[in-house]
């Protein structure tokens, strides 16, 4: 990034504002610090500012893949109205989750080009999010023999990597929807529970 948009004494007080009571009212046992953004990986990521967490409760916040770690990311974003394409210069992390998720992803796009070249059979990745598909599209843009891109929408756009001849995408794989409480077979609590109520007259 050329120009730095976002500086730590500038945007740390606003996050202040809406991050120390959202971690309050969930009690969460946490506390984190912001810096001057620095990446390991700065070809992948390459922050402006650094939030930074620690304390008991940090195992809970990088659970699945980091999800409240993001979620906490994301509203944070939204609530100082930051637009979507300045959210990479703002990082929030924990345990350098970020630095291992990315080298994960990096390996994990070199492993499907090596197998969509011997198969020639496209590869999806799970739905993420837009940085984690971005890291994807950088870590495979010097193949020559495979592309990726970018399909579906909302909660379900996900990276495919195809051949580079390839002409048309193959649609997103949807994940399965969890069953409806109510369409689950239920186990019979007696004798009388298939009859009928009595008819009134």
């Amino acid at each position: 990034m050329s120009e730095k948009k976002y500086a730590v004494d500038s945007v740390a007080p606003k996050i202040d504002q809406f991050l120390k009571p959202l971690l309050v009212r969930a009690g969460f046992q946490v506390k984190y610090e912001a810096a001057e953004g620095e990446s390991v990986n700065p070809d992948f990521e390459n922050p402006e500012v650094v939030v930074r967490f620690s304390g008991s409760d940090v195992d809970l916040l990088l659970a699945n893949k980091a999800e409240v770690l993001l979620a906490l990311e994301y509203l944070t974003m939204e609530a100082l109205r930051i637009p979507s394409d300045d959210h990479s210069r703002i990082s929030f992390d924990a345990q350098d989750y970020r630095a291992l998720r990315i080298e994960e992803l990096r390996m994990s796009a070199l492993a499907a080009a090596e197998r969509v070249k011997k198969t020639r059979v496209p590869f999806h990745f799970s739905p993420m999010n837009s940085r984690e598909r971005r890291i994807i599209h950088l870590a495979l843009r010097d193949q020559a023999e495979v592309r990726s891109e970018s399909v579906g929408l909302g909660p379900i756009r996900q990276v495919v990597v195809v051949p580079s001849d390839l002409k048309t995408l193959p649609e997103p794989i949807r994940p399965p929807r969890p069953r409806p409480e109510n369409d689950r077979p239920r186990k019979p609590f007696g004798r009388d529970r298939d009859r009928r109520p009595p008819r009134r007259r």
